[in-house]
Protein backbone atom coordinates (compact mmCIF):
# COMPACT_ATOMS: atom_id res chain seq x y z
CA UNK A 1 0.00 0.00 0.00
CA UNK A 2 2.92 2.41 0.92
CA UNK A 3 4.38 1.99 -2.51
CA UNK A 4 1.20 2.75 -4.01
CA UNK A 5 0.79 5.75 -2.41
CA UNK A 6 4.71 6.93 -3.33
CA UNK A 7 4.30 6.13 -6.85
CA UNK A 8 0.89 8.58 -7.30
CA UNK A 9 2.59 10.83 -5.27
CA UNK A 10 5.56 11.01 -7.67
CA UNK A 11 3.18 11.12 -10.68
CA UNK A 12 1.54 13.69 -9.59
CA UNK A 13 4.54 16.31 -9.46
CA UNK A 14 3.99 17.49 -12.94
CA UNK A 15 4.00 17.02 -16.50
CA UNK A 16 6.35 14.90 -18.18
CA UNK A 17 6.45 14.02 -21.94
CA UNK A 18 5.81 10.84 -23.82
CA UNK A 19 9.32 9.09 -24.50
CA UNK A 20 9.55 10.26 -28.22
CA UNK A 21 9.49 14.00 -26.71
CA UNK A 22 12.36 13.58 -24.22
CA UNK A 23 14.50 15.97 -24.72
CA UNK A 24 12.56 18.29 -26.05
CA UNK A 25 12.37 21.92 -25.61
CA UNK A 26 9.53 22.90 -22.54
CA UNK A 27 7.31 25.83 -21.98
CA UNK A 28 4.35 26.58 -20.00
CA UNK A 29 1.59 28.99 -21.04
CA UNK A 30 -1.69 29.35 -18.92
CA UNK A 31 -4.78 30.01 -21.02
CA UNK A 32 -8.47 31.17 -20.03
CA UNK A 33 -7.18 29.86 -16.35
CA UNK A 34 -5.92 26.51 -17.21
CA UNK A 35 -2.17 25.83 -17.58
CA UNK A 36 -0.61 23.51 -19.94
CA UNK A 37 2.88 22.54 -20.66
CA UNK A 38 3.78 22.26 -24.41
CA UNK A 39 6.89 19.95 -25.44
CA UNK A 40 7.97 20.59 -28.83
CA UNK A 41 10.62 18.23 -30.58
CA UNK A 42 11.67 19.34 -33.91
CA UNK A 43 7.96 19.64 -36.18
CA UNK A 44 5.66 17.54 -33.63
CA UNK A 45 4.35 19.07 -29.94
CA UNK A 46 2.76 16.92 -27.26
CA UNK A 47 0.56 19.29 -24.89
CA UNK A 48 -0.58 18.32 -21.48
CA UNK A 49 -3.26 20.29 -19.34
CA UNK A 50 -2.47 20.18 -16.26
CA UNK A 51 -5.24 20.00 -13.00
CA UNK A 52 -8.30 18.70 -12.99
CA UNK A 53 -11.40 20.23 -14.64
CA UNK A 54 -15.16 19.28 -14.73
CA UNK A 55 -16.74 18.08 -17.80
CA UNK A 56 -18.58 21.03 -19.26
CA UNK A 57 -15.17 23.16 -17.99
CA UNK A 58 -13.36 21.12 -20.33
CA UNK A 59 -14.99 21.99 -23.76
CA UNK A 60 -12.92 24.54 -24.55
CA UNK A 61 -9.36 22.44 -23.89
CA UNK A 62 -8.88 21.42 -27.76
CA UNK A 63 -8.98 25.22 -29.17
CA UNK A 64 -7.01 26.09 -25.75
CA UNK A 65 -4.31 23.27 -26.96
CA UNK A 66 -3.79 24.41 -30.45
CA UNK A 67 -3.77 28.75 -28.79
CA UNK A 68 -1.24 26.72 -26.57
CA UNK A 69 1.48 25.35 -29.09
CA UNK A 70 0.95 29.14 -31.46
CA UNK A 71 1.58 31.18 -28.14
CA UNK A 72 4.67 29.07 -27.01
CA UNK A 73 6.54 27.81 -30.12
CA UNK A 74 5.46 30.31 -32.69
CA UNK A 75 4.45 27.48 -35.05
CA UNK A 76 0.19 26.27 -35.99
CA UNK A 77 -0.46 23.28 -34.92
CA UNK A 78 -1.34 21.41 -38.71
CA UNK A 79 -4.74 20.66 -39.14
CA UNK A 80 -5.95 17.27 -38.74
CA UNK A 81 -2.98 16.40 -37.08
CA UNK A 82 -4.18 16.00 -33.72
CA UNK A 83 -3.69 12.42 -31.85
CA UNK A 84 -4.52 11.75 -28.44
CA UNK A 85 -3.90 8.61 -26.28
CA UNK A 86 -8.13 7.94 -25.88
CA UNK A 87 -10.68 9.42 -27.84
CA UNK A 88 -11.86 12.98 -27.06
CA UNK A 89 -9.24 13.23 -24.17
CA UNK A 90 -8.51 16.57 -23.25
CA UNK A 91 -5.54 15.98 -21.03
CA UNK A 92 -3.02 15.09 -23.67
CA UNK A 93 -2.64 15.48 -27.29
CA UNK A 94 0.12 15.94 -29.59
CA UNK A 95 0.14 17.38 -32.62
CA UNK A 96 2.21 18.11 -36.46
CA UNK A 97 3.31 21.74 -36.32
CA UNK A 98 3.29 23.87 -39.81
CA UNK A 99 6.24 26.88 -38.62
CA UNK A 100 7.14 29.76 -40.33
CA UNK A 101 9.65 30.12 -42.76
Amino acid sequence: MRSILILFLLCSCGASPAPQFFNSERHEVTLEGIDFVVFRKGDRAEVVRLGYLGKRARDPVPRLMEEAIERTTGCRARPGSKVTGLPGDTGEARFDLDCPE
